[in-house]
């Protein structure tokens, strides 16, 4: 069955590129490029084995700078990150986009599954007894 977004077909990877999986991607690299009618310079970036980058909004690179733990670009490379599509409100209108979270454990369907919970902290040992105070009291 024809899809029209194959009619208007787009440098960059678009919302309904994904068709409502959450990939993992690898990055490979982040190069400035020429965007959109105002031809505006913009990071673009690409990911192993795939053809097509995503042009980054404040959104998304502030998301891969939480995940790599560095805002240089250039230590991005290698880190994994999950693609999602959603939508955003973007000049008046809801617009699809696509939104980033870490690569993460998925469930078997592609969701992310919930993380595990921590194991409890080991119980406080104290030796004398005067020496608990309220703080040390769990309730």
């Amino acid at each position: 069955m024809p899809n029209i977004n194959d009619a208007f077909p787009s440098n960059y990877l678009k919302a309904s590129d994904i068709r409502g999986k959450e990939p993992v991607v690898t990055i490979d690299r982040v190069e400035f490029e020429p965007v959109g009618r105002q031809r505006e310079m913009k990071a673009v970036v690409y990911f192993k084995g795939k053809e097509k980058g995503i042009v980054l909004n404040k959104t998304n690179a502030t998301k891969i700078t939480q995940l790599s733990g560095s805002p240089d670009t250039e230590h991005w490379d290698g880190v994994k990150i999950r693609l999602f599509a959603t939508e955003t409100e973007f000049g008046g209108e809801t617009v699809e986009c696509i939104r980033i979270k870490a690569a993460g454990v998925t469930n078997g369907n592609g969701k992310s599954a919930p993380k595990p919970e921590p194991p409890p902290p080991p119980p406080v040992q104290h030796d004398d007894a005067s020496q608990v105070y309220d703080d040390d009291i769990p309730f």
